[in-house]
């Protein structure tokens, strides 16, 4: 399986990373984007390890997501052979946030 990782997911780690940046806490904001990497990898091997996500389940498109780090979760959808992470979230915001 093949992961991609998609243009508002990216936009979201670079907005992790800006945050713990301007904290002065770079190296904090670099190895949290390199965990959710990391994890995001692992799905080639097991793209359904990760439990269903709920808040998204009236798009059908069978949406899951895994926990990195306490605090973050990626959202992800298996397509084919391919598994597109679609955003990373960060489960101390408001759950409604992630609904369609």
């Amino acid at each position: 399986m093949k992961v991609k990782i998609t243009d508002p997911a990216k936009a979201e780690l670079k907005s992790i990373y800006e945050y713990y940046r301007r904290l002065g806490k770079g190296k904090k904001g670099r190895a949290i984007r390199a965990a959710v990497v990391k994890a995001a990898m692992m799905l080639k091997e097991q793209p359904r390890m990760g439990q269903k996500e709920t808040a998204l389940e009236p798009l059908g498109l069978e949406h899951r997501h895994i926990v990195v780090k306490p605090h973050y979760k990626i959202i992800y959808r298996i397509e084919g052979a391919e598994i597109f992470i679609t955003d990373v979230f960060d489960t101390r915001q408001d759950p409604d946030k992630m609904k369609p």
